[in-house]
């Protein structure tokens, strides 16, 4: 590594760099250091880098920038670097590296030139959290999000994850928004409804006006109708005179959540109102014409809710001119990652912490995971586990709320596996490669509480890893392929997690472990 980054920056200026230890050098700072060529491979990578993407710089060095971060070359700020040879100067960026680990961090890049002629570029890392520390004024890189002047919080940039269904759920949406037509989204609790009636909102002609949101299944049925459609004094006892949410929605948007909820009586006064676009206050022989778009959410199909009885049909075809359906997270696999990395980040901020990511068991758990409450019981369970972590640590599967954990080990899909038991004769891939949730299947101790099983899991592993470290004397990318695992770097990590430090194999005799 020295020597190779010895003669790349030899070419750079004519100055005696052979009286300079460069690796030496940049090896004292504290920031992290990559440097990479003008194709982006990574030729240099110190130690303070490695603590930062808790990766060894023998598995970066030599590997492609896009090879090691899961990045685009747009979203990369070095291959950004190198396109434009211009700096990339005091960046904020969440990024992850293709091992999983998380960061947040303040970068700088510049573009190396030899005689004109662009070689590379060099990249300095600075933990957010380590920023902070040193300047404690320093603003937040993220702020949640405040509420808007005309009632939101959200747009369409908000809604995390485009690789599956939902990228045609939101571009139906986008175009919704550029009609005054009503929109129906239909989607189970938890998908994010009104995050979508939001950001139709903010993207329609209504924008600068209010965007007024109702529950239909919060509000009891004798206080509905008035709540809608306002009061005049003197309708009945202590009735004052006041407008209702489609009059305060009036040139803006009224948003109907659980509509299927809505008593059938009160659905028939409500088709008319959208057929008239004209409300009348209880109590009032006064008709009050009014502009606003309509939209309306159902947490069932609504097919089946007509069936039902819960929702008239009508009504139904009055209000699903556009209709928009938002897949269910079970169906969004590929968008998990990317909402895990979200709301890390939102709750890194709210609880001045700095977790780094998930525990690759816990991205098991999380991926077989059914979340029949969608992306919201994703958000809650990451918050709650989130209170239990160490600053700058992983969520372990010690840190998931008990009520997830028997939910998964009772719904769980996982692959089909032998039953195993932990002896002496163990199968190393199998163990290792096995989720704690079908390891509760196999072990023959079926009284154990999770944590107990969970501590006899790590021991299993624990005590493989050594057979298997001992035999290859220290060999990391050796061992890994003989239990099985992606890379070296994911033995690494779970050498790290389970207290074991690759130097005292290396010198060792081969033991047996019964």
């Amino acid at each position: 590594m020295r020597d190779n980054l010895r003669k790349f920056f030899f070419s750079m200026e004519e100055i005696d760099w052979t009286a300079v230890d460069l690796s030496l050098l940049l090896s004292k700072f504290h920031e992290g250091i990559l440097v990479t060529e003008s194709t982006g491979k990574i030729l240099y990578y110190n130690q303070s880098m490695s603590k930062v993407d808790d990766i060894e710089p023998e598995y970066a060095i030599g590997k492609n920038i896009l090879d090691v971060y899961d990045l685009t070359k747009e979203q990369s700020p070095t291959m950004r670097c190198l396109t434009s040879l211009k700096p990339v100067l005091n960046e904020p960026m969440f990024y992850r590296t293709h091992l999983g680990k998380v960061t947040n961090a303040i970068l700088n890049v510049y573009p190396l030139f030899s005689r004109k002629v662009l070689v590379g570029a060099i990249c300095f890392v600075n933990e957010y959290h380590t920023v902070e520390r040193k300047f404690s004024t320093i603003s937040p890189l993220r702020s949640p999000k405040s509420e808007k002047e005309n009632g939101t919080r959200f747009t369409f940039s908000d809604i995390i994850g485009r690789r599956t269904d939902l990228a045609e759920s939101v571009r139906f949406a986008q175009m919704a928004a550029e009609s005054t037509s009503s929109v129906l989204i239909t989607g189970e609790t938890g998908t994010g409804k009104e995050l979508f009636a939001q950001s139709i909102h903010n993207l329609s002609n209504f924008k600068k006006n209010q965007f007024v949101p109702i529950n239909c299944a919060a509000i009891p049925e004798n206080l509905l109708e008035g709540i809608l459609f306002g009061t005049s004094k003197g309708a009945f006892t202590g009735a004052i005179e006041k407008a209702g949410l489609f009059e305060q929605a009036n040139g803006g948007t009224l948003f109907l959540d659980e509509l299927n909820s809505m008593p059938v009586s009160l659905q028939t006064k409500l088709l008319r109102v959208i057929q008239e676009m004209k409300i009348r206050r209880i109590g009032s022989h006064k008709e009050i014409n009014i502009d606003l778009k309509i939209i309306s959410s159902v947490n069932n199909d609504p097919i089946e809710e007509i069936k039902r009885g819960n929702l008239r049909v009508d009504l139904f075809y009055r209000v699903g001119v556009v209709s928009i359906n938002i897949p269910p997270l079970r169906e969004r696999k590929r968008d998990i990652t990317k909402l895990i990395n979200h709301f890390i980040d939102k709750f890194n901020l709210r609880q001045n912490k700095n977790v780094s990511g998930i525990a690759p068991e816990v991205q098991k758990y999380f991926t077989h995971y059914r979340w029949p409450g969608n992306v919201r019981e994703l958000e809650h369970v990451l918050e709650g586990a989130m209170n239990f972590v160490d600053r700058g640590k992983f969520i372990e599967t010690c840190h998931l709320p008990q009520h997830f954990l028997r939910s998964n080990v009772v719904t769980g899909t996982v692959e089909k596996k032998s039953a195993t038991k932990i002896n002496s004769n163990v199968s190393s891939r199998t163990v290792l490669n096995t989720p704690l949730n079908e390891f509760c299947k196999t072990t023959s101790k079926s009284d154990l509480s999770l944590q107990e099983l969970d501590a006899e899991y790590c021991a299993a592993e624990k005590q493989i890893i050594r057979r298997v470290l001992l035999s290859s004397k220290g060999n990391i990318a050796r061992a890994a392929k003989n239990l099985g695992l992606g890379s070296p770097q994911a033995l690494l990590y779970k050498m790290k997690k389970l207290g074991l430090n690759r130097s005292e194999f290396r010198k060792q005799k081969i033991k047996q472990y019964q």
